[in-house]
């Protein structure tokens, strides 16, 4: 694992690039990295999301849309409009 995903802007970084490719197979890649980055402890923190419920989102790829939303908000990727 990258040391990259050490951190909230690590993480950030992999799944806002991962949300903005439009690609669902790079998607589900950086939510299975993601799952296990020591990163998403503090990405967790700061959606207001409980860690392991994150972390399991993730491992699944099924993210409730209040989870998705909490996440976008941090990684600081907005829909249009």
């Amino acid at each position: 694992m990258s040391n990259d995903l050490d951190t909230v802007e690590g993480v950030s970084a992999l799944l806002a690039a991962a949300f903005e490719s439009g690609d669902a197979g790079m998607l589900r890649d950086a939510l299975a990295a993601a799952a296990d980055a020591p990163g998403t402890t503090h990405l967790a923190a700061a959606a207001g999301v409980p860690q392991a419920g994150l972390r399991a989102a993730f491992a699944s790829g099924e993210l409730s849309l209040d989870t998705t939303l909490a996440v976008m908000k941090v990684i600081d990727l907005h829909t249009p409009g």
